[in-house]
């Protein structure tokens, strides 16, 4: 890899900083707010996108401060088609002439990233973010797919991760510096949304509709809950390839029809609204790190019931603020009782833990600090 130019001597100016992710995604959205918030030290930003821009991120950056690679990258790898955009990017990369390359999600643009410092001679370090499944799953899936991982961890000089159980999962891959702060909250709700009176019977889950966040076992759970609580009710945000299928389901199961809501994507503000409303929040996915989602929850007052990560082990103790269901594992009313006993004091201490730990915008200010520390 090239090491990169003297940067000690470039920073007159502020750290000229490249993100290199998905320019559709509220994730790299919400990067771009947080980075452009930092003051001690400044950062000048720009933007490359594989597959366009979301208005909302577009309306942050001038054109001059955005390329989109117009790309269709699958994030698993075998990315051949954005390894084309490769000349595009770094000519564009030579003109903007930055201190570092920050790329998003670690097997498709961290190779990008990598490929444009020691292939296409771009002058820049390297701070890579970790998003979750590049580390937790695609390794695994080929000798090929795991060397190339340890390479782009290799070429960063800085990392990020989003849990204790990721940072050493990277670290097991030759990773060096990770910073590890949750992918947390731009701003905190009001307390007194989380005191407001709650429904103990209705549960949310907004997770993918994908086979990796397991709906059907979401459905699976409820169903045990509902032959429980004849009252109970599920809704269920967001979109993927089960969708369709999940809809046949509860269609044709009487327990399910009359209780469960398929509500697709939800806006900010209404997602808000069903986390303030819900006391039971679903998650339970065959493969995760920290989730902003259950972070945003708990934030909320929500009681998280959640698969057996050891990611959401980081979050919640069993039986005390929450559920950890072992696969295959339904919840009970015996495990349930004692949880809604404590509703309250566990919607609290849910709330102060995030306002304590998992507030984004602090650890972003965090991280350009030791960015700047780096580039001295």
């Amino acid at each position: 890899m090239s090491g990169g130019p003297a940067l000690g001597t470039r920073h007159a100016r502020p750290l000229r900083l490249v993100l290199i992710g998905d320019g559709c995604s509220p994730h790299l959205l919400k990067w771009v707010r947080a980075l452009q918030a930092t003051q001690a030290p400044a950062v000048d930003l720009w933007v490359v996108s594989s597959r366009g821009f979301d208005p909302a991120l577009a309306g942050c950056l001038p054109p001059a401060r955005r390329l989109d690679l117009a790309s269709r990258p699958r994030f698993e790898g075998g990315n051949a088609g954005l390894l084309r955009t490769l000349p595009t990017l770094v000519r564009w990369l030579r003109q903007v002439q930055p201190d570092w390359l920050a790329p998003h999600y670690l097997t498709s643009h961290g190779t990008l990233a990598w490929l444009a410092v020691r292939l296409g001679g771009v002058q820049a370090r390297i701070a890579g973010s970790a998003w979750g499944s590049d580390i937790l799953v695609t390794p695994r899936r080929s000798r090929l797919m795991r060397a190339l991982t340890r390479r782009v961890l290799a070429a960063c000089t800085l990392a990020t991760s989003d849990s204790q159980h990721m940072t050493r999962q990277m670290h097991g891959l030759g990773a060096g510096e990770v910073l590890t702060f949750p992918f947390g909250l731009e701003q905190m709700p009001e307390l007194a949304a989380v005191r407001a009176a709650k429904d103990d019977r209705l549960c949310f889950a907004n997770r993918g509709l994908e086979p990796l966040y397991a709906p059907h076992r979401v459905l699976d759970a409820f169903a045990a809950l509902a032959g429980v609580w004849p009252e109970a009710r599920l809704v269920m945000a967001h979109d993927g390839s089960l969708r369709a299928a999940l809809q046949a389901r509860v269609a044709a199961d009487p327990l399910l029809a009359s209780r469960v809501q398929l509500v697709g994507r939800l806006d900010t503000a209404t997602q808000a609204g069903w986390y303030a409303r819900a006391r039971w929040y679903f998650s339970l996915p065959q493969s995760d790190s920290v989730s902003v989602s259950v972070l945003e929850a708990m934030a909320h007052g929500c009681i998280p019931i959640l698969s057996d990560l050891p990611a959401n082990r980081e979050l919640v103790q069993d039986g005390r603020n929450g559920l950890i269901l072992a696969d295959g594992e339904r919840p009970g009313a015996e495990r349930l009782a004692p949880l809604q006993a404590r509703a309250e004091a566990i919607a609290l201490e849910g709330h102060a833990w995030i306002g304590q730990h998992a507030l984004f915008p602090a650890s972003v200010q965090a991280y350009v600090r030791r960015l700047a520390e780096l580039s001295a």
